[in-house]
């Protein structure tokens, strides 16, 4: 049997050596922030799906409650019409007040 190249008996070892060296740390440098990345918007998709069910529902639990409150003293009809206006009239004033705070007042 001949000698490897240089008469380096350890050079196949060597060799697999260097190339496991080489592709992890490409690996490193490609896969792993590729990876990191993705999961984090993954992650953030689905805080902000959860997010914003969460908020439907208790939009939703909050109009039903006015709905019952309301009705314990007028009828049906009138204590859903009027938490529907209590409801909007909330929304209403939380826009004008994110509105109001969009600019920062200048001091001219």
């Amino acid at each position: 049997m001949g000698l490897n190249p240089l008469g380096n008996p350890d050079w196949p070892k060597q060799t697999a050596d260097l190339l496991e060296k080489l592709t992890s740390s490409v690996r490193d440098k490609t896969t792993k922030p590729i990876v990191a990345i993705s999961r984090a918007v993954v992650f953030g998709l689905l805080a902000a799906f959860v997010g914003l069910v969460a908020v439907v529902l208790l939009i939703v639990i909050l109009t039903r409650t006015l709905q019952i409150l309301i009705a314990l003293p007028l009828d049906h009809d009138s204590s859903v019409w009027i938490s529907y206006l209590v409801v909007g009239g909330l929304f209403c004033v939380v826009g004008m007040l994110l509105m109001a705070k969009r600019h920062a007042p200048s001091d001219d």
